[in-house]
């Protein structure tokens, strides 16, 4: 039996039809004292026997052994790649088949099976302990068969003695408790709810996400008019007499607790009125007469008395109790996800209703027409980053900017079917133009379009064809209980450890210098839509910035 094993970058995405040489090789890698390093070995037999009892081991060697953590890249099904009216060449492939996208660990402790003929690969970790020395130190990884070694290959780190800066980008991907309660057959927030968020939470921070979406009531997001998700409701709210609410925090306090302790810097309050219109109330249940009922919701107008007594009574409730943590200014409100023009002058009065009570606290809303923002309706927008060169190039200050849809033309996106280049440039954009902050609509959504039906995501990634494959989570629902990474995500936490990898350099030689470097290897504009279209920019840049620091 031959074995081919070869070591490439995190961005290479490594197809079951793909030959060794088909990918560039990289054996040489740079890291700072305090970031995650990441690479894959790509593996392919020629060994067309079929024993399902074999499994080969797998193991480590070299000085950074005891710092590695190895798992297996998992190809996923995706039917539904891309929109068909978008140029074919923006994506790896366009047409329905197996992705790699999911890093699971081993299915047979430090083992992997060799399918003849197919090419797979395994996701190494490098994560470095404090005090540890900077140098050269290689890593090696085998795959063995009894006692025979079938192949090998030998990764040489560089550690640079420098570490980089806190994270400066506030980063929120929205965050869905009850489709966790939802997938593992769970009660809310019951213990088994709040283990799992748990772990869903670590895997976030640990990849750059840095703010929660806190559902003190069920978000409304993505939900059909007239329909409602699981209640996921952290406060406790009682009716005490007509128009008098009484309110008790105590799972929200649990939640920051656990947020603290995951490393969550800040809380985002969910929106309080109605995705795409502000038109009704969220889902808000309260407990009447001992007995807990939907008391706000679809049959709520926005602006009605009923409503604007609660909220008045609701706000001032939340802020006293962020305050008592030290952490009201750790908070960021909604008021309507993507109002449009059509409805400038009700957004005005909603935000007018939340506004007077939040006054010197962000509100940000996703918010693509910069004619809306220019009416004085929001400070804080956050365009489309297919139009944010808009709102940039009128000086914006605070701005945010998001992208969804699944590989819109032109701009960066995490669909599966993409190359993770068009993932991670992300980052450099983000730098170049003092962002402020990200949001993404789906760190887990595991149901369909407004959320009809609850799904699998292992079988619709694309949410039963509501968007392309990708753009519904970043993470996986382990069997083990934990939160799986993607490649995507993890492309998404190295864009943030390139704008972090800028900053350093910018506090040591000048923003001017740090901007010159990024674009010395531009050929044309660095917008959000235009860009250098390969991996090597990205490599080249990080591998700039190390050296500056040997």
């Amino acid at each position: 039996m031959n074995l081919e094993m070869k070591i490439v970058s995190s961005l290479e995405k490594c197809f079951w039809n793909d030959l060794p040489e088909d990918k560039p090789e990289k054996t040489k890698f740079y890291m700072f004292l305090n970031e995650r390093l990441s690479f894959q070995v790509m593996y392919r037999s020629d060994d067309t026997r079929h024993d399902i009892r074999r499994w080969n081991p797998v193991s480590v060697s070299g000085a950074l052994a005891p710092y590695a953590k190895l798992r297996i890249v998992n190809n996923v099904l995706n039917m539904f790649p891309t929109y068909n009216t978008l140029p074919g060449g923006e994506f790896i492939k366009t047409e329905p088949g197996a992705y790699p996208d999911m890093i699971r660990p081993f299915i047979y402790p430090n083992a992997v099976s060799l399918p003849g003929n197919q090419t797979h690969a395994i996701w190494v970790d490098v994560e470095l302990p404090e005090g540890f020395a900077a140098g050269e130190y290689d890593l090696s990884i085998a795959i063995t068969e009894k006692d025979e070694t079938l192949g090998e290959v030998t990764a040489n780190v560089t550690v640079v003695g420098a570490e980089l800066p806190k994270q400066k980008l506030v980063h929120t991907e929205w965050f869905y408790t009850d489709c966790i309660a939802n997938h593992y057959h769970v009660k809310a927030f019951s213990e088994k709810h709040w283990k799992l968020i748990e772990s869903f939470m670590k895997t976030a921070v640990k990849n750059g996400i840095n703010m929660i979406l806190t559902p003190l009531f069920t978000p409304e997001l993505d939900t059909y008019v007239g329909g409602e998700r699981l209640t996921t409701q952290l406060a406790d709210i009682e009716l005490v007499e007509e128009g008098k609410f009484a309110f008790g925090f105590e799972k929200l306090h649990r939640w920051i607790d656990m947020a603290l302790a995951c490393g969550v810097e800040y809380f985002e309050i969910p929106h309080f009125f109605t995705q795409w219109g502000a038109k009704a109330a969220p889902k808000i249940v309260v407990k009447v007469n001992g007995r807990k009922v939907k008391y706000f919701g679809w049959d709520t107008p926005s602006t009605g008395d009923a409503y604007v007594n609660f909220l008045d009574q609701f706000i001032p409730a939340i802020l006293a109790e962020f305050k008592k943590r030290g952490l009201d200014h750790k908070c960021y409100f909604h008021v309507s996800d993507e109002p449009g023009l059509r409805i400038l002058e009700h957004y005005k009065t909603c935000k007018e209703i939340i506004g007077k009570h939040l006054e010197g606290y962000p509100i940000i809303d996703a918010l693509s027409e910069y004619e809306f923002y220019s009416m004085g309706a929001i400070e804080r927008p956050a365009p489309n980053t297919r139009n944010a060169m808009t709102f940039v190039e009128n000086g914006v200050p605070n701005l945010w900017v998001y992208h969804c849809g699944g590989g819109l033309a032109g701009v960066a996106d995490r669909s599966i079917s993409m190359p993770l280049w068009r993932t991670r440039i992300l980052g450099v954009q983000l730098y170049l133009y003092n962002i402020e902050g990200f949001l993404h609509w789906g760190y887990n959504f595991y149901n369909s379009c407004h959320s009809r039906a609850q799904l699998d995501p292992f079988g619709y990634p694309d949410g039963g064809y509501f968007t392309p494959s990708g753009d519904c989570f970043l993470v996986y629902p382990g069997m083990d209980g934990n939160a799986w990474e993607s490649m995507r995500l993890n492309a998404l936490r190295e864009a943030v450890d390139d704008m972090r990898a800028l900053s350093l350099y910018e506090e040591k030689f000048g923003r001017e210098a740090a901007e010159k470097l990024l674009l010395e290897d531009v050929v044309g504009p660095l917008t959000f839509k235009e860009y250098p279209q390969d991996r090597a920019f990205l490599i080249n840049l990080r591998e700039k910035i190390a050296k500056a620091f040997l």
